[in-house]
Formats: C-alpha cells, sequence, structure tokens
C-alpha cells in the first residue's frame, strides 16, 4: 500500500525534538508497562491503555515519548516490533 509521501518521493518532514506516539498491541499478559521501560530506558513516556481486544487476547496501548531524531524513533520502533503483536 503507498502513501502519500510513497508518491511524492519524499519524506515526512518531522520537526524534532517531538512527542511521538506509537500504537502497540500486545498479549494480554504482557506487561506492557515493564516492555516499554526496558525499550525507553531512562527517559520518561507515557503509556496508556486503549482496549482489549473483542476476545480479550490481545490488549493495545499508546506509548509517547520525546525522540530527537529519525535514529531514536526508528530504533524505539523497531524495538517495540520484537516483543508486540503490531506497532503503529
Amino acid at each position: 500500500m503507498a502513501s502519500i509521501c510513497d508518491l511524492n518521493n519524499q519524506k515526512p518532514n518531522i520537526n524534532y525534538p517531538t512527542f511521538w506516539e506509537y500504537k502497540a498491541i500486545f498479549q494480554a499478559e504482557t506487561d506492557a508497562n515493564s516492555v516499554a521501560k526496558e525499550i525507553i530506558k531512562d527517559r520518561e513516556f507515557k503509556l496508556s491503555f486503549s482496549k482489549n481486544s473483542k476476545d480479550s487476547k490481545y490488549k493495545s496501548y499508546s506509548i509517547s515519548v520525546l525522540v530527537f531524531n529519525d535514529f531514536e524513533r526508528l530504533q524505539i520502533f523497531s524495538a517495540l516490533k520484537k516483543v508486540a503483536k503490531y506497532v503503529l
């Protein structure tokens, strides 16, 4: 699926530093707060529960953290992908 940025052959213009919000879906038994602390380390972050899946097998969360550049933003995304079912 192509995005508008792909169609214009341009990267999105993100002004850093910025608070970046990730949406992550974990299995219900996963301690999302511990996972976020392990990935984000000593930085402050905000973890907000969103909802349960219909069968209560998964839980979704919003994770907001201050990032200073593309590398940090993508590094956190990549680390979340390794432990979460889905990350947006």
